[in-house]
């Protein structure tokens, strides 16, 4: 009947719902994991054996220690700087590229397109890259993880195919009103792609927050490492001294096991809390850059 599942249809269902269940468990618990660890007692954290599912005791030593690192601090700043900085440039020239790129009167339009889907398969490699950014002076700068990468060709080929499904009577009426090329990118073909928008600047964002391994090839100064690098120092260096001074060696040994989980804690939860913002927009903006080639 009508409006009533089948035996095999419930069957499905709690198949895939469990299958569901057992997928958020499995990408949740690292997470847990990691943010009990950094709030637990040090001492017996280290004793401790098999899975995590509550803190054990409770401290914020970790995250006071944390805090009281300089170079958590300067990392943060060089982080926020290269987020804010590169997401614009990301932003302002991958929407100048993609809008050439969308219409439908410009010249050899398809050959430039497959000339630039190359550059996903075939690259120059990282001597010719490190060379180059060397040649123009941006090494040892926070220019040098910015600049060489303003342009992602897979989002760029989102946007392009966002702009694609804008009505082309909008940029005639337009033009018929004298609007120039600008004036249409910035007040009709983004305004109306918001969407497309809010993925380049959660792609973008990730790419940028999460990056470390061009800034660990393009600097040297350590005033200048990303929050990143100096994470991957903490964790493959063990280098958590400098955050537990003042306690014995004992004491200091189990207090850097905890460090290093606040840490990472502190360095992921900001770029989880942007999520939320624009998920709303995520499915859609995709979905245009899937639908329309």
């Amino acid at each position: 009947m009508i409006g009533r599942h089948s035996l095999s249809d419930r069957a499905l269902d709690a198949f895939v719902y469990t299958v569901l269940i057992v997928l958020v468990v499995l990408t949740l618990y690292p997470l847990l994991y990691v943010a009990f660890a950094s709030v637990s007692d040090a001492g017996r954290l280290l004793v401790h054996k098999g899975p995590l599912l509550a803190p054990l005791g409770f401290s914020m030593d970790a995250y006071r220690n944390v805090f009281k690192n300089p170079a958590i601090l300067t990392g943060y700043r060089n982080t926020l700087f290269i987020l804010v900085a590169g997401v614009a440039v990301n932003l302002l020239l991958t929407s100048l590229a993609a809008y050439v790129l969308s219409r439908r009167n410009v010249l050899w339009n398809k050959a430039f397109m497959m000339i630039i889907v190359l550059t996903m398969f075939l690259n120059g490699g990282l001597i010719p890259l490190y060379l180059t950014v060397k040649g123009v002076g941006l090494l040892d700068t926070l220019w040098s993880t910015i600049i060489p990468f303003s342009i992602n060709t897979f989002n760029l080929i989102i946007m392009r195919t966002a702009f694609m499904a804008v009505p082309e009577s909008l940029e005639e009426s337009a033009k018929i009103d004298g609007a120039n090329h600008l004036t249409i990118l910035f007040r009709i073909i983004l305004p109306l792609s918001m969407p497309v928008i809010a993925v380049m600047i959660l792609y973008y964002a990730v790419e940028k927050w999460n990056g470390w391994f061009y800034a660990s090839i393009f600097i040297q100064n350590r005033d200048l490492f990303p929050l990143q690098l100096t994470l991957r120092e903490i964790l493959i260096a063990n280098s958590t001294d400098s955050m537990s001074q003042g306690a014995d060696a004992g004491d200091r040994f189990q207090l850097g096991e905890t460090i290093k989980y606040a840490t990472i804690m502190v360095a992921t939860v900001p770029i989880l809390c942007v999520y939320p913002f624009v998920q709303k927009y995520f499915v859609k903006g995709v979905m245009v850059g899937a639908l329309k080639g």
